[in-house]
C-alpha cells in the first residue's frame, strides 16, 4: 500500500516472525483487531516453518490459524529486497519480531524492502537496548547495523516508523547460558558492578504494549517509544532471589575489563559481546516512571512478580 492511499491508522498489519516475540505480539494484535472493524493480521513465516513436523511448531501455526491470523510465506535470508518489497505493498503497517537470528545485514534488508514498498508505517526489530545511547563501535557489532537502520529511517519522510525499546527480555536473566543468575549455586554474576542497572520486560508484556502503542491514538509515528516491566541493578536482583526464594544470594562482579578481556579471547563468541555491552551499562536502562506503560497506567510483570511466578516451587 502506498502512503497516498492510506488512511492513517493501522488496519492491515503483517507480522514478521511468530517465535518468542512474535507469537506474544501476534496474540495481543489479534485481541485488539478484533475491536477494531476493518483490520486484518498476516503473518511471514518461512516455509518450512509452516510445513514443520516439530509439535511446537506445529501448535504455534495451529493457534495463529485459531487466531485468525493469514500466514504469507516467506524468507527474510532467502528473498530478495524486491520479493520482500512486493509482499510488503499489500499491507500498510509490518511490524518485525524475527530477533537477530536472521543475520547482520537482516535489519538493513527489511528496512530497504520497507521503504522500497512505500509502506506507510514500520515497526523495525529494534526490541532491545537504547542503541543512540550506546553509540557505533560497542563490543557488540549487531548493534552498529541496527544504527544504520535508524539512520535510514531518519532520513527519509515517507515512511513512518515506530521504535519500541524494552530492555533485556526478563526470562534472559535467567538463562543458564547468559550467566547473571546461577540459580544452582545462588550467585548472581553483576556485568560491570554491582550498581550496574538493567531494564527488563517480559515478552507478554512486549506484545501488550507493542499492541496498545499500535493502535494508540493520536498515531505514534517517528519516535522511539520506551517501556519497562523493571529496572533493577545487580545487587536489586540478589535481593530480590534472596527475598523471593529464601536464601542468600551471593554477588560476584564481573568487571568490564575481565569481560572485555574474554572477548578479545573469542571475539566471535555473541554471549560476550552482549555481557561486555552490558558491563558498560549504557543505553541499557531507564527509569520505569517514564515509560509508555507508566504514562497509561498498563500494568507490567516486575522482577519479583516474575521470580514468584517462575522459581517458587
Amino acid at each position: 500500500m502506498s502512503v497516498s492511499g492510506w488512511g492513517g491508522a493501522s488496519r492491515e498489519i503483517l507480522v514478521i516472525g511468530a517465535g518468542e516475540l512474535g507469537m506474544p505480539v501476534l496474540r495481543n494484535i489479534a485481541r485488539r483487531a478484533a475491536d477494531v472493524p476493518g483490520t486484518s493480521v498476516d503473518v511471514l513465516l518461512r516455509a518450512h516453518t509452516i510445513d514443520s513436523t516439530v509439535p511446537a511448531k506445529q501448535r504455534d501455526v495451529a493457534e495463529i490459524r485459531a487466531l485468525g491470523i493469514g500466514i504469507v510465506p516467506g524468507d527474510l535470508v532467502e528473498n530478495t529486497v524486491d520479493d520482500l518489497a512486493a509482499i510488503f505493498s499489500g499491507y500498510d503497517t509490518v511490524i518485525g519480531c524475527t530477533g537477530i537470528t536472521a543475520g547482520l545485514d537482516t535489519p538493513m534488508k527489511v528496512a530497504q524492502a520497507a521503504l522500497q514498498a512505500k509502506l506507510p508505517r514500520y515497526f523495525p526489530w529494534q526490541f532491545g537496548v537504547d542503541f543512540d545511547v550506546i553509540g557505533r563501535g560497542s563490543p557488540q557489532d549487531i548493534f552498529d547495523s541496527q544504527l544504520d537502520v535508524r539512520d535510514l529511517l531518519r532520513s527519509q519522510d515517507d515512511t513512518e516508523w515506530v521504535i519500541i525499546s524494552t530492555g533485556m527480555f526478563m526470562n534472559y536473566l535467567f538463562e543458564p547460558g547468559s550467566g547473571m543468575v546461577d540459580l544452582p549455586n545462588d550467585t548472581v554474576n553483576a556485568l560491570g558492578t554491582p550498581d550496574t542497572a538493567v531494564t527488563v520486560t517480559t515478552p507478554e508484556d512486549i506484545g501488550a504494549l507493542t499492541a496498545a502503542i499500535l493502535f494508540a491514538e493520536p498515531r505514534i509515528r517517528n519516535e522511539i517509544v520506551y517501556v519497562a516491566g523493571d529496572t533493577i541493578t545487580y545487587s536489586q536482583l540478589a535481593e530480590a532471589l534472596k527475598q523471593g526464594l529464601g536464601r542468600s544470594f551471593a554477588l560476584r562482579v564481573w568487571s568490564e575489563p575481565l569481560l572485555m578481556a574474554e572477548l578479545a579471547v573469542d571475539p566471535d563468541n555473541m554471549t560476550r559481546k552482549y555481557r561486555a555491552v552490558f558491563a558498560q551499562g549504557r543505553g541499557v536502562a531507564w527509569g520505569k516512571e517514564g515509560t509508555f506503560n507508566a504514562r497509561h497506567g498498563i500494568p507490567t510483570m516486575t522482577l519479583r512478580e516474575w521470580v514468584e511466578r517462575n522459581l517458587v516451587e
